[in-house]
């Protein structure tokens, strides 16, 4: 089984996939839909994808306020987590995805990516880093996956 990561975006949504082993988490493609609103193709790849990796396991970026509250962004993410469990039938994890964006911009320019192509590219670095710190989080832990990584109630 593998675990695949999605950071989920108004008009994207970057994947990623660990390796068999889960140990570390690879990027495989950006979705791109043409309205927010427009997600019936989208869960119809990441099923795709889901399926193709043998995917068990979802975990999708939870775009938490850097002072830890909750805004629209976190109301549509949850929105799309149920629409990914009935699509899929796979267990969605929520995952804290503060700075990801950040990193993943940093990463780039690093790369000597250049700033017109970055938006090529970030939404699936972003996945990377998302499914990284959850496999990083399930290596260190004994205590399987993380709880406040779990659906808020």
């Amino acid at each position: 089984m593998r675990i695949l990561g999605l950071d989920f975006g108004s008009k994207t949504v970057g994947v990623a996939v660990s390796d068999p082993l889960m140990m570390t988490a690879q990027g495989v493609e950006i979705v791109r839909r043409k309205s927010s609103g427009k997600l019936r193709q989208t869960l119809a790849r990441i099923d795709e994808l889901a399926r193709q990796y043998e995917a068990g396991t979802i975990v999708l970026g939870y775009p938490k306020n850097m002072n830890n509250t909750e805004g629209e962004r976190c109301e549509k993410t949850k929105e799309f987590r149920e629409l990914l469990i009935k699509r899929t039938g796979c267990e969605v994890v929520l995952w804290d995805e503060r700075l990801t964006t950040v990193a993943a911009d940093r990463i780039m320019k690093e790369t000597g990516i250049r700033r017109e192509n970055r938006k090529n590219y970030v939404d699936e670095i972003a996945a990377v880093l998302i499914l990284q710190g959850y496999l990083d989080y399930l290596r260190n832990t004994d205590v399987g996956p993380n709880p406040l990584a779990e659906s808020p109630q």
